[in-house]
């Protein structure tokens, strides 16, 4: 195996025995063959769309094996061997297609070569792995060839964990799902370093747009967030914990759990549920269990009752752990030994009874702490305030913001998170969106005449309303330059989807971001160099000099 695609990689190097994530070897394979198997399958989907042959549903199946790859989501090896399956019939029904279409149009045969991942098969889980080991990503020679691949494969990855969200939600956007059989199947032709460059960058719009369509999805869908208190202590009822980021588990969930005695607490990614309108109606939605995913261990473990897990981040099970009967995976998560739930029937509901039934038997949570905390500033809300914001940027009162939005992670380096967050002049506010909050929202900053200095939009995919916010602030100071704003970036990434924000955010024409805890390992000498002579991206130095060269503009 060899796989970098995620922060905590080996030595920020590359894991090759097994992923500090906890996947196996034959994992990191089989995923490595989804890749390869949808490459073949974006060949053919990149035929017929210039063909005009229509085969509804391809997209969103991209889009869904590519999550399948993220990291943290799915461990169960099963899994990945029916979706290389359903892949490959996918792309052999789809070829069929195109050779009749050409013969029609052109009277002949389709005569050319074609890449191995458009006509390899096999129906042999044997051969699958073997062929895996040759089609990872090492296959690629050349180094900065190889890292403008897989930062582009990479940004789809989160990109098309996106558009599965507002999908579900019955929001799709057909030039998402071209884009993203365009960008794979451009790795399997030799491009140049410009092409390469120009598809990394319509990555960067598409990841916009896409949370766009995800954040019109969830607004049209659940309302706006508001300004929301959410309770962070225990009931005595028994509870269901959900984790993940499916607004739409969320929803049927909490329906078929009302008027059962049972309780739902959020965890995670999910603690934004908290502040969409169209939840608030459901008493028995308690508050927030927890803090980011890789604490689940332990928290999982005193929560006494079942854990839904609707996507990432799945922390493997240690020996010590006694929960695996308790957790139930669903959507594109999996992992050996839980419990799947099915995705729900055109027009219907999940069945959520089996997770329902077992929470009556469990015990109420362990209380891990009290209190509440203040979350719901997405775009709609903040704009509200706006004269506010601004009135308090012209008196000085606000001199800078800093977003410090995207992931945790379990590593002690990302303690600078934290120490950022209280070393902070007091005029400072923090805008964040994704677990990364969890290193610093439970801590008091107090406020700005009322503005709370911890401005936290929801989930990693509301750094959209982050972008949305700067822009709409560039407008009320009439500035011709985003970076012209006080405002500067000291970002924290750990997969995929944080990738996706970072291209989005370089497409917007943002300088000067600051990334930790480490840059990504797939990005290459070379094209490191790139990305800091055109957009100025540094790694995060120590607490002190970037609070000061921050608080100075730089």
């Amino acid at each position: 195996m060899f796989c970098y695609q995620c922060q905590e990689t080996a030595g920020n190097k590359g894991c090759t025995m097994k992923g500090v994530c906890g996947k196996t070897e034959k994992t990191a394979n089989l995923q490595d063959l989804l890749i390869f198997t949808l490459k073949g399958l974006s060949v053919w989907d990149q035929k017929a769309r210039e063909l005009d042959v229509q085969v509804k549903g391809t997209g969103l199946f991209i889009a869904e094996g590519l999550f399948a790859t993220i990291t943290n989501a799915n461990f169960d090896n099963p899994r990945f061997v029916k979706l290389i399956r359903q892949t490959l019939n996918q792309r052999d029904q789809l070829k069929e297609k195109v050779l009749s279409a050409y013969s029609k149009k052109y009277g002949k045969d389709l005569e050319e070569d074609l890449h191995d991942s458009a006509t390899w098969f096999s129906d042999d889980v044997a051969v699958f792995e073997e062929k895996a080991k040759e089609a990872g990503v090492l296959s690629t020679l050349n180094e900065d060839v190889r890292s403008l691949r897989e930062l582009l494969v990479i940004g789809l990855k989160g990109t098309a964990a996106y558009a599965d969200h507002a999908a579900i939600l019955g929001f799709e956007n057909d030039e998402i799902y071209g884009f993203l059989s365009e960008a794979l199947a451009s790795t399997t032709k030799d491009l140049t370093v410009d092409e390469m460059v120009g598809l990394v960058m319509k990555s960067g719009e598409m990841a916009v747009n896409t949370m766009a369509l995800l954040d019109k999805a969830n607004t049209t869908t659940y309302g706006n967030p508001e300004i929301t208190e959410v309770y962070l202590g225990v009931r005595s009822n028994p509870g269901i914990l959900i984790s993940g980021h499916d607004l739409k588990d969320m929803e049927e969930l909490l329906k078929q759990t009302e008027g059962t005695g049972v309780d739902v607490y959020t965890h995670g990614e999910m603690l934004p549920a908290n502040y969409y309108p169209a939840f608030k109606k459901y008493d028995h939605l308690v508050g927030n269990y927890g803090g980011s995913w890789w604490h689940q261990n332990e928290e999982f473990e005193a929560f006494n009752g079942p854990i839904l897990m609707t996507t990432n981040c799945i922390v493997p099970l240690k020996n010590s752990n006694s929960y695996l009967d308790r957790i139930f995976t669903t959507n594109a998560s999996g992992y050996p030994g839980s419990c799947h739930i099915p995705e729900r029937e055109k027009g219907g509901s999940k069945d959520f009874s089996k997770i329902i039934e077992l929470a009556k038997k469990c015990d109420s949570p362990k209380e891990l702490e009290n209190g509440t905390l203040v979350g719901g500033f997405a775009h709609n809300q903040v704009l509200a305030l706006a004269d506010k914001v601004v009135e308090a940027v012209k008196s000085g009162a606000i001199k800078r913001f800093v977003v410090m939005a995207g992931c945790d992670g379990r590593f002690r380096d990302r303690d600078y998170y934290s120490e950022v967050a209280k070393e902070l002049p007091s005029d400072t506010v923090i805008l964040t969106a994704g677990c990364a909050k969890y290193r610093y929202n439970k801590l008091d900053l107090g406020d700005i005449g009322g503005i709370p200095r911890i401005l936290d939009a929801g989930q990693c995919n509301d750094s959209y309303s982050l972008a949305v916010i700067a822009l709409k602030l560039k407008e009320a100071f009439g500035l011709d330059n985003i970076n012209e704003l006080p405002i500067s970036y000291d970002i924290a990434w750990y997969e995929q989807k944080a990738v996706a924000v970072l291209l989005a955010l370089l497409f917007l024409g943002v300088q000067g971001i600051r990334l930790g805890p480490t840059l990504p390992a797939f990005v290459s000498p070379n094209v490191l160099k790139v990305l800091v002579e055109k957009f100025d991206i540094k790694p995060i130095g120590d607490v002190k000099s970037d609070i000061e060269a921050m608080m100075a503009g730089k």
